[in-house]
């Protein structure tokens, strides 16, 4: 017993030291200067510049760091399809956007359950929990009715939830048998 948690206490240990370093590497990485490290990735011929993160009509000066040019490009909107959909959604009404998002949520949710009923031998609780986490994924993926990923963290969260909870729960009912 005592050997099983001090393995598990070293593999935690290890995991957060990997994520400690990780973090500051990478706080490294986003503080180096952008221009300077860009020519030094081209002069290297490497495969991978930073040439993608600089935006349209945007000019890179010798101070800004890679932190810096990320925030921009992340600031800008990325497409027009994707300005011409907003400008249209908002002459929709909030109100009806997350109606039809919720009926869009729940067509792929009733799409992914007949496929789950019909081509597997998953039970309806299971057929159902695992239903509305892909209806949640295709939501994701699949343009909406309104921009923006508020909405796609509510229709992925909620069946992750359900997932983790029916876990712990199952977990704690067999704890209690034995």
């Amino acid at each position: 017993m005592k050997k099983t948690v001090a393995s598990q206490i070293t593999l935690l240990l290890l995991l957060l030291s990997l994520s400690i370093t990780a973090v500051v590497l990478v706080r490294h990485a986003l503080q180096l200067p952008f221009a300077l490290t860009n020519e030094n990735l081209h002069k290297k011929g490497s495969a991978f510049t930073l040439d993608r993160l600089i935006p349209a009509g945007f000019y890179i000066e010798r101070t800004k760091t890679i932190q810096d040019v990320i925030a921009v490009r992340l600031r800008q909107e990325t497409s027009a399809l994707r300005a011409a959909l907003q400008s249209i959604a908002d002459l929709i009404p909030f109100r009806y956007r997350l109606i039809a998002d919720l009926i869009l949520f729940c067509f792929w949710t009733f799409l992914w359950m007949i496929f789950f009923r019909v081509f597997t031998f998953m039970g309806y609780g299971r057929a159902l929990r695992t239903s509305l986490l892909m209806g949640g994924i295709m939501y994701y993926f699949i343009p909406d009715f309104s921009p923006g990923k508020n909405d796609d963290a509510v229709f992925l969260g909620i069946p992750s939830l359900i997932i983790l909870i029916r876990g712990y729960l199952y977990r704690k009912s067999k704890q209690i048998m034995r």
